[in-house]
């Protein structure tokens, strides 16, 4: 895909695991490690896991080059996930991509989930997307580190949004300009 400088570099040349685009028979590991945070974890909102039928046309989405699905693969088993969607579907929001990126529990620490992000960040490029935006829940401090990491900042914070398991949960707005060189981030910060 695309060259990446900058926290993401080297993972882009040299993954830990193939990273493709996702096909039809992967959709059995995404929705698997998908749904334990469905059903178990804080890291989606989502409560009910999806049928196949939605997973399908969850694929076909996320089918194209601007908002693609791709998988970390190893021996035939999906590690991870990542994708792009439309941050709205208001047109003057089209330079921007909300980005979400999920990694099996055995997987984690691996860098499986930053060789994703790499490529969902070429891929944003190459596709003219100048502003990646993720949704992360604050209490979900890997999470956040992740993208602290690989070069996303906070904007803001939504106080007590969400509720799950009987938690109230605050959900980080962070932001990835792919668009500003870093001087440029500064100045617009």
């Amino acid at each position: 895909m695309g060259r990446l400088s900058g926290p993401l570099a080297g993972w882009a040349r040299r993954p830990p695991v193939e990273i493709r685009r996702a096909k039809t028979q992967d959709l059995a590991g995404i929705a698997s490690i998908y749904d334990r945070e469905v059903t178990h974890g804080i890291a989606t909102f989502m409560t009910v896991p999806y049928s196949g039928e939605e997973w399908r046309d969850w694929l076909a989405a996320h089918s194209g080059p601007r908002h693609p699905a791709l998988v970390a693969v190893e021996g035939g088993s999906v590690l991870g996930w990542a994708s792009l969607s439309p941050w709205s579907a208001r047109q003057a929001y089209d330079r921007a991509a909300e980005s979400s990126v999920y990694v099996a529990p055995g997987a984690q620490g691996r860098g499986v989930g930053r060789a994703l992000m790499g490529e969902l960040v070429a891929g944003a490029r190459a596709e003219g997307i100048g502003v990646i935006v993720a949704r992360v829940v604050d209490q979900n401090a890997a999470s956040v580190r992740f993208h602290e990491r690989v070069g996303f900042t906070t904007v803001g914070v939504m106080r007590r949004i969400g509720e799950k398991f009987g938690r109230l949960l605050d959900v980080r707005l962070m932001d990835l300009h792919l668009d500003l060189g870093p001087a440029d981030a500064r100045k617009s910060a």
